[in-house]
């Protein structure tokens, strides 16, 4: 994973004994052997107004508690509802998931809880900081060959292309700053948006393997994966380095990404060819066609992501920009363990922003190749376009 500018070293805390760490149900109203499913109450309180189905499954809910639990149970503060009764692990944690997942005010989420929105506040950066130590195994480059291979086989069954290991895309997180903050205008965009920037390379089954966030809009998407410590990984031959698959004709295919036209054309990076090119050539047309297809898994990852972590996905009012990476990145952690615990997200919602999740903003257009990248896009060209003709 990428390096996440604001992350911070953990303190460390003395370690305290709390008897209100245990399952319980939200504002203390009902016990969880009570007569009302404690869950069906703590889900639609974690879903707020919305009326949709829960966001998270119960299964996938108990897991994010197991991994928070010991952090929880360290911190020395104790918090209560307004009828004076305690706030539990599992209260704790459905404050936090509903903070993240809906994007409502501290006021608001207290209100639904029986909390003050200072405690709301509290309650939620404690999970996060624990969520971005405990959950971060679940946002990790391919750590096995069986792995890696599950992934290029998976990326190769949606329109072909061999030995790709994932795809690469970028959306802006946009704030609402002050005219007058001193430090505004370094995070004003080309768009004329104050925003944060998250670049994440997904897998086939929309999982980030890797992310990079921290920076201003205003950089472009490839000063961003130059800079990024994946990229540093690829040249150092450190990563993409696994088996090259032997073609016809002696030639070879190396493992790599894909991009849209807004990164370079790299030795590991493959990405469109431009509009004056394909309009010579109908395989170069078919190959881009091939190309979006297969990387539009990367589009629907980040609107999957801003969809379910809503907290994400409209102006955030003057954000903490040392805390916001830090939330930013344990949204993706949720966004995989949902993945990981194999939970249904009904995606046909998500249909209509397919390819909005960085609504108004334009595709930038990188200048400039690199002759190794050029080459390995003409062998997967003729690889590919060559197979539709046989």
């Amino acid at each position: 994973m990428g390096p996440v500018r604001g992350t911070k070293k953990r303190r460390k805390t003395e370690k305290t004994h709390d008897n209100n760490n245990g399952s319980g149900s939200a504002s203390g109203s009902s016990e969880k052997e009570g007569l009302v499913d404690w869950w069906d109450e703590l889900s639609k309180k974690i879903n707020g107004l919305q009326k949709a189905p829960p966001m998270i499954s119960r299964k996938t809910f108990e897991y994010i508690c197991s991994l928070v639990k010991d952090d929880i149970a360290k911190k020395s503060s104790h918090f209560s509802f307004s009828n004076g009764k305690p706030v539990s692990l599992t209260d704790q944690v459905a404050v936090a998931l509903r903070r993240l997942g809906s994007g409502d005010s501290f006021v608001t989420i207290g209100d639904s809880f029986g909390l003050s929105h200072s405690t709301v506040s509290q309650v939620t950066w404690r999970f996060v900081e624990s969520m971005e130590e405990r959950g971060l195994h679940h946002l990790q480059w391919p750590s096995t060959q069986e792995e890696m291979n599950s992934i290029k086989s998976k990326f190769e069954k949606i329109q072909g292309f061999p030995n790709c290991c994932g795809a690469v895309d970028v959306t802006h997180i946009t704030m609402l700053l002050p005219a007058t903050e001193q430090s505004s205008d370094v995070w004003l965009d080309h768009k004329n948006n104050h925003s944060m920037v998250l670049q994440a390379i997904v897998d086939p089954d929309m999982k980030f393997r890797d992310i990079v966030t921290g920076w201003p809009g205003k950089m472009e998407d490839w000063s961003i994966f130059e800079s990024s410590n994946f990229n540093k990984l690829c040249d150092n031959g450190e990563r993409l380095n696994g088996k090259k698959l032997k073609l016809s004709k002696g030639s070879e295919i190396r493992e790599y990404i894909i991009g849209d036209s807004g990164y370079p054309q790299l030795p590991y990076l493959v990405v469109p060819y431009e509009e004056k090119e394909i309009l010579e050539s109908e395989p170069k047309a078919k190959f881009n066609k091939l190309h979006l297809e297969t990387r539009m898994v990367a589009q629907r990852a980040l609107t999957r992501l801003k969809e379910m972590w809503k907290i994400i996905r409209g102006k955030m009012w003057r954000p903490d920009k040392h805390r916001l990476p830090r939330i930013i990145l344990v949204c993706c952690i949720l966004h995989n363990i949902v993945i990981d615990m194999q939970d249904e997200v009904n995606d046909e919602l998500l249909c209509f922003y397919r390819n909005n999740h960085d609504s108004g903003y334009h595709q930038l257009v990188y200048e400039g190749f690199d002759e190794k990248g050029v080459a390995l896009r003409e062998s997967l060209s003729h690889y590919l376009t060559g197979r539709l003709h046989t």
